[in-house]
């Protein structure tokens, strides 16, 4: 008898074998990748936190966090802890940034290399802002209601169930707009090296850049 792929699995599966991906050919992977998550969940009204918990080894927590979210191979299962502080639309964001370094787990040094203008850090921080973009405002589902008339930035912030600074952003990189958005704050921690008897550590992951993030 044959097993089909896990959700995760199909989604790493997307990602080149190569050493040598451009960051831009990252940021088309991680699009093609919220593509197929949608559909391979197929939400009727947006994906869900139930919809990630749901998967198999992913657990979801809520803390009252100094960052938007972090996450971690437990040994058993990955944990992804969100910001209880933090909006709905924010947590949404976050959940789907945090799932998006856990796809990349392995992956992430043939993603990310590096270059004069953004650490590997930074890309990967990037990448996932991305993807949770792309996942929660698809670019046909946003320019097919722009063209019915859904075009104020709260509107659609209702529509998608995204804060309306991330609506902005998808708007400026589906050409929809031109505007160009600040530095978000700190969005999420990452795992360093820890002994095993200790608990887990984290670094918070802030990048650089300036153009064209999320909140």
């Amino acid at each position: 008898m044959t097993t089909s792929p896990s959700t995760l699995a199909r989604l790493r599966s997307v990602t080149p074998t190569r050493d040598d991906i451009t960051f831009d050919e990252a940021l088309r992977v991680a699009e093609l990748q919220a593509t197929k998550l949608i559909e391979l969940l197929v939400p009727d009204d947006g994906i869900k936190e139930s919809d990630i918990a749901g998967l198999p080894r992913i657990r979801v927590v809520y803390e009252p966090l100094s960052v938007s979210g972090m996450s971690h191979w437990s040994g058993t299962e990955w944990v992804i802890a969100l910001n209880s502080n933090d909006s709905w639309a924010r947590q949404r964001f976050t959940l789907l940034h945090e799932f998006k370094h856990i796809i990349d787990h392995g992956s992430t040094k043939r993603l990310y290399a590096g270059s004069s203008r953004a650490t590997a850090a930074e890309q990967a921080e990037r990448a996932a802002d991305y993807f949770a973009g792309c996942a929660l405002i698809p670019k046909r589902r946003l320019k097919a209601v722009w063209g019915q008339g859904i075009q104020r930035i709260a509107d659609l912030a209702a529509h998608f169930g995204a804060s309306e600074h991330a609506v902005r952003v998808r708007l400026d990189q589906t050409k929809l707009n031109a505007s160009t958005d600040a530095q978000p704050p700190t969005r999420c921690a990452r795992p360093v090296s820890t002994p095993w008897q200790r608990p887990q550590r984290f670094r918070t992951v802030q990048p650089r850049y300036a153009r064209r993030t999320f909140a």
